[in-house]
C-alpha cells in the first residue's frame, strides 16, 4: 500500500506523445482511458475526483447557464459546485492548481485568485495556503503565461516548482498537481510539437524528483487529447438568423439577453449546451442545428450521461475538424468590448482566440497606460476564429490521440474508475 501519492495532471498528453516524455513515461503502466463528454477540464476533473458521471456530479462543462439568474458563467472555482464526495477529502491533501480549489477541504494548496478593485482594476495573485510562502520564494506567479497570448511553459514551471517545495516540506499523503502547458500551442498550431512535450516533461521531472525524495508514488493523468480543427461553427449566429436569439445594442457593444432568448448555445470547444426556453420549439431547433454544416450530431443530454439540471435541453457535437464559437453578433463592429480582451468570466462561452494577439505594439501601449495609472482595456484579442487550429471535447477518434493514465498496477480504463483506483493505492 502506498503511503504517499502524487497525481500529475498533464493536460493534453496522449499515448502518441508519450515517447517524447521519458520522465513521465517511467511512472508505471500507461493506458488510454475514456473521458466524459464534454472532454474538457472541469468535467474531466470532476469525474476523476468523484468517480461519477456528469449527470451525478453536475459539472456539465467548463461553464453553463445558471437558470435562476439567467447568466452564463464559466470557470467558477468553488468546490461546492461539485455534487458528491471527492476522493481527496479522505486524505491530507495538497491541491496545486487543480480546478474547484476554493472553499476546498484540502489542507494545503494554491490556486489563481486576482484582486479586483472597485474601479474595475485587477491585480494578479494566487491564494496560497501551503504555509511555504511560495510567491516570496519563487517570485510572482506568471499569470500572463497561464492563459492569454503569452501562455507558455513559465506557468507550468512555476506550478511544478511550487509543488516540489510542498512535497519536500509538507510531505502530504496526497498531492494533486496541474500542468496545463500542452493546452496552448496545441490550440494555436496545426501540429503538435514534440518540443512542447519535452518542456512539460522537464517540469514534471522536478515534481517527480521531489516525489522520489519523499517516497511518494507518482501517478500521471491527462484530461483529453487535442485534435486538429479547421472550421469554426458560430452556433449562436445560426440561432440568431432564425429568430431565436435576442440582443441589445449599447455603449459597449451588443449584449446578449440570455433570459429573452428562445434558444441560446453555450459553446465549449467542440460541444455546446443548447438551452431551449420554449419546449414547443425543441424539435424545430434540433432540426435546424442538425442541418448546420460542422455539426455532427444534436442529441438529448441523457444520451451522454449529461441529464442534469444544469445541462441544455439539447447537446450539439461538432464534426471532428470543427469547433464552436460563442460569437452571437453579426457585425464585428457591434461586438461587445470584452470580445477583444482576455475575459474568461464575462464571455458567454469558451474563447480560444484569447491565445492570439492582434498587435504587440498596442499591448505595450496599454501596459504603459496601466503603469501611468490611467484607465485602460487590453483590447488586443482578434475576432478571427479561423486562427484556432486545435480543439477538444469529443471522445477520442482513436486511443492514441486521447487521454491517458499512467500508474502502478492496473489503472482504470475509464475516468469514473479513478477514485476507486486512488483509494486502492492509498
Amino acid at each position: 500500500m502506498t503511503q504517499r501519492l502524487c497525481i500529475l495532471n498533464v493536460v493534453g498528453l496522449t499515448p502518441d506523445l508519450l515517447r517524447h516524455a521519458p520522465r513521465l513515461s517511467q511512472a508505471g503502466t500507461a493506458r488510454p482511458w475514456t473521458s466524459p463528454v464534454p472532454a474538457v477540464t472541469a468535467t474531466s476533473q470532476a469525474t476523476m475526483l468523484t468517480g461519477l458521471p456528469p449527470r451525478d456530479h453536475g459539472i456539465v462543462g467548463n461553464g453553463w447557464l445558471y437558470r435562476d439568474t439567467q447568466e452564463i458563467r464559466f470557470w467558477q472555482q468553488s468546490r461546492t459546485l461539485i455534487q458528491g464526495e471527492l476522493f481527496y477529502e479522505r486524505y491530507e491533501t495538497a491541491k496545486m492548481f487543480w480546478w474547484f480549489n476554493q472553499a476546498t477541504t484540502a489542507k494545503h494548496g494554491a490556486t489563481p485568485k486576482p484582486h479586483y478593485g472597485c474601479d474595475g482594476s485587477k491585480v494578479f495573485d494566487v491564494l496560497d495556503w501551503t504555509g511555504c510562502q511560495l510567491t516570496e520564494r519563487l517570485g510572482a506567479f506568471p499569470f500572463f503565461a497561464f492563459w492569454g497570448p503569452g501562455a507558455g511553459i513559465a506557468a507550468s514551471d512555476w506550478i511544478a516548482d511550487a509543488t516540489a517545495v510542498v512535497l519536500r516540506e509538507k510531505q502530504p499523503q496526497l498531492t494533486l498537481c496541474y500542468l496545463p502547458h500542452l493546452d496552448y500551442d496545441f490550440q494555436r498550431l496545426d501540429h503538435q510539437d514534440p518540443a512542447r512535450v519535452a518542456e512539460v516533461d522537464a517540469a514534471a521531472g522536478r515534481v517527480i524528483d521531489a516525489a522520489e525524495a519523499t517516497q511518494t508514488q507518482v501517478v500521471v493523468v491527462s484530461e483529453y487529447g487535442l485534435t486538429s480543427v479547421q472550421r469554426p461553427v458560430h452556433v449562436n449566429r445560426i440561432l440568431r438568423a432564425n429568430g431565436y436569439l435576442r440582443t441589445r445594442m449599447g455603449p459597449f457593444g451588443e449584449a446578449l439577453l440570455v433570459g429573452d432568448c428562445d434558444a441560446v448555445a453555450v459553446a465549449d470547444h467542440q460541444v455546446a449546451h443548447v438551452y431551449v426556453h420554449r419546449p414547443e420549439l425543441l424539435d424545430e431547433v434540433a432540426g435546424l442545428l442538425r442541418n448546420t454544416p460542422g455539426i455532427a450530431e444534436v442529441v438529448h443530454p441523457a444520451e451522454l450521461d449529461l441529464d442534469h439540471a444544469r445541462s441544455g435541453e439539447l447537446i450539439a457535437l461538432a464534426d471532428p475538424d470543427a469547433w464552436f464559437t460563442y460569437y452571437y453578433w453579426d457585425d464585428d463592429q457591434a461586438a461587445p468590448d470584452f470580445a477583444h480582451t482576455v475575459d474568461i468570466h464575462r464571455k458567454p462561452g469558451y474563447d480560444p482566440c484569447e491565445l492570439f494577439i492582434t498587435s504587440r505594439a498596442r499591448a505595450a501601449a496599454r501596459l504603459l497606460q496601466k503603469k501611468l495609472g490611467m484607465r485602460y482595456k487590453m483590447d488586443v484579442i482578434p475576432l478571427d476564429a479561423t486562427l484556432v487550429r486545435g480543439s477538444h471535447g469529443l471522445l477520442a477518434s482513436d486511443p492514441g490521440s486521447g487521454p491517458l493514465v499512467i500508474g502502478p498496477g492496473e489503472p482504470p480504463a475509464c475516468m469514473t474508475g479513478f477514485a476507486d483506483y486512488v483509494h486502492t493505492l492509498l
